[in-house]
């Protein structure tokens, strides 16, 4: 039985992005349109429980969970919670950003316009136009404090090729002393 589920996850994991997406979608999963999501995700055993608004950057490594595992130990204390577990839907609100190896938790809602930095565990909800970073995770800022920020340092690449790019930001960018 362990070699089964062992063979199972290398399959998984050997599965191409698109593919994943899809079986994930056959389950449940609600993915807006627009949205990028990189490999080495996680959206948990209950994909089904898990919305995901339209223009959503999904970084790699991130994990939604929608289960709460620490009922584990209220199963072998009480003989009533023997068969219990908790569960919570996670929704993502549209044009939000979550950063690599980000964890959601259940019952987490992220507003819309937001950004959750990389490695932060989220386990309350995140108010729309808000950036949250830590562990756990709190607001530290806005989307509007983050433009006004860093605007100066803005580059715009996005649609240039890579040798492009590459100049646009040599050219901004100074080398490092000794180089």
């Amino acid at each position: 039985m362990i070699l089964v589920g062992l063979v199972a996850r290398i399959v998984w994991a050997l599965k191409p992005g698109e593919r994943k997406l899809a079986e994930l979608k056959r389950q449940g999963l609600i993915i807006g349109e627009g949205c990028e999501i990189l490999n080495g995700y996680d959206f948990g055993s209950e994909p089904y429980l898990v919305t995901i608004g339209d223009n959503v950057r999904i970084s790699a490594g991130v994990r939604i969970t929608t289960h709460d595992g620490g009922v584990w130990v209220l199963r072998h204390l009480y003989p009533d919670f023997s068969d219990a577990d908790r569960f919570g839907r996670v929704r993502i609100g549209d044009n939000c950003h979550i950063g690599m190896d980000a964890i959601i938790m259940p019952g987490v809602t992220i507003g819309s316009n937001s950004i959750v930095g990389a490695g932060g565990v989220v386990t309350h909800d995140v108010p729309a136009g808000s950036i949250v970073a830590g562990v756990p995770a709190r607001v530290i800022g806005t989307i509007e404090g983050y433009r006004a920020k860093h605007e100066p340092e803005f580059v715009h690449t996005k649609y240039l090729d890579w040798d492009g790019k590459r100049r646009a930001i040599e050219r901004l960018l100074p080398p490092l002393e000794g180089k």
